[in-house]
């Protein structure tokens, strides 16, 4: 946390060890707050969702947005996508050479792409039992 310039608190370094210790995976802020009350880690859902964004911001985390009113957080800062399954809200990454986008349209006067994130929605085939 110092290397990313964030005083390391005792939430924080708490929150940190829930979110980094079990590898990568993707939580939500909601997710995280329910490990954090079973884990005794007295904390509000405010703090998770600020402390989260704190560490997008940091670059220890980067957040998914698979729609407007819900956002995950990656622990897997690497350059890849995701499959979002939208019957369970599961996440699933996907190697980032295993997407391959091309013919970007020219960036705004005055802005670069920074990167290009593609989620690809499943849901179950109707055939799924055949």
């Amino acid at each position: 946390m110092r290397r990313a310039e964030l005083r390391p608190t005792r939430q924080r370094l708490a929150l940190a060890r829930l979110l980094f210790e079990q590898g990568d995976r993707h939580v939500t802020a909601e997710g995280l707050h329910e490990e954090a009350m079973s884990a005794s880690i007295e904390v509000s859902l405010a703090t998770v969702y600020n402390t989260l964004h704190q560490f997008v911001e940091a670059g220890l985390l980067r957040e998914i947005a698979v729609d407007t009113s819900r956002s995950y957080f990656d622990t897997n800062i690497s350059e890849h996508h995701h499959f979002f399954f939208e019957c369970s809200g599961r996440i699933e990454d996907i190697p980032g050479d295993q997407v391959v986008v091309s013919d970007l349209p020219p960036a705004p006067e005055g802005t670069r792409v920074r990167r290009v994130d593609v989620i690809v929605r499943l849901d179950y085939s109707r055939n799924q039992d055949q």
